[in-house]
């Protein structure tokens, strides 16, 4: 009975201890600069939510922040890089949805999942489906309903597991429609695809679509698949609205942080992220790009991610998306 009072007495402190380990070093955090890894090529909507994120916690941090472009295997090279970082929250991960998908769909990884931790969501560029200007489909139902006759239509896709990989699986397994996922090797090369009549369409991110449709007029929108339609062109309807209940996604970015990184320190990035995000002039720039501010809680950026982990898990399955 007194060794086990003892052991608790123990637990107790040692508790205590590490938690006030934790806030001291949450008081005194950052005291130099900060590294946001960014799995993707500069340029990108990943990217330019990354830098806007880094611009507005720089000012309310007083450190500065610095991107880490880390391109290679649909994001993991640079997510293994932040896996392994001491967590001491100076090496931060610019995440999207491969770092919930991608264990899903690879062979192997070289890391586990709960070696990353989610911080906060930076914010969400909604996915646009696309043809070529002069295709006959003025809608996604008109779309969908097309793919079902002969040998379907041909999507081209970011690559194995990317936005527009889940955007063609989601309308098969859940509308029956009959697109063939065909992968590039970036959002801009599937891109040049469909312009050149290569594909019949592609789900891009807003910030890349949007100035094919709006300034050059190349391409015909056929919907955005978020929830809310996109704020840089409102007269575009959701999938949602066009009876596409299930057809929710977009180009998301958030932070993740090396597991073990003390709480208190995740919070704290967490309120400058999310208050950086509802400045007005980041708002102003980012809706202006088709990018929609979000920021938030980790309380609730950790139920986004496991909602998203669960909700792809099922079209992974399905759609027998995993790696041969």
């Amino acid at each position: 009975m007194f060794l086990n009072r003892r052991n608790l007495v123990v637990q107790a402190l040692t508790l205590s201890v590490l938690g006030a380990t934790g806030l001291a070093q949450a008081a005194d955090w950052p005291t130099r600069p900060i590294r946001l890894v960014v799995p993707f090529s500069a340029g990108g909507a990943n990217d330019l939510m990354a830098r806007s994120a880094a611009e507005g916690a720089s000012k309310i941090l007083g450190q500065p922040v610095v991107i880490d472009n880390r391109p290679g295997a649909g994001g993991t090279v640079g997510a293994d890089i932040v896996a392994k970082a001491q967590p001491d929250g100076y090496t931060l991960l610019v995440s999207a949805a491969g770092v919930i998908s991608n264990s899903m769909i690879k062979k192997t990884m070289p890391f586990k999942d709960d070696a990353l931790q989610p911080v906060v969501m930076i914010g969400l560029a909604p996915s646009v489906i696309v043809v070529p200007k002069n295709a006959p489909y003025n809608n996604l139902r008109d779309f969908v309903e097309a793919s079902k006759k002969g040998a379907g239509f041909n999507f081209a896709t970011a690559g194995t597991g990317s936005t527009p990989h889940f955007v063609a699986e989601m309308l098969n397994v859940k509308y029956g429609a009959k697109l063939q996922p065909v992968p590039y090797k970036s959002g801009s090369e599937s891109t040049t695809a469909v312009l050149g009549g290569q594909v019949e369409g592609t789900s891009e991110a807003s910030i890349i679509a949007l100035p094919h449709i709006i300034h050059e007029g190349k391409f015909k929108p056929l919907a955005t698949t978020w929830t809310q339609r996109i704020s840089a062109y409102p007269q575009l309807s959701t999938a949602v609205e066009q009876g596409f209940a299930d057809l929710q996604i977009a180009h998301w970015a958030g932070i993740h942080a090396p597991k073990g990184t003390p709480p208190a320190i995740l919070d704290k990035l967490a309120a400058a992220v999310d208050k950086a995000m509802k400045e007005p002039a980041t708002v102003e720039k980012l809706k202006g790009l088709g990018i929609e501010p979000v920021g938030g809680t980790r309380a609730e950026f950790v139920k986004f991610a496991d909602a998203e982990r669960k909700r792809l898990g099922e079209i992974v399955k399905a759609a027998q998306m995993q790696e041969k």
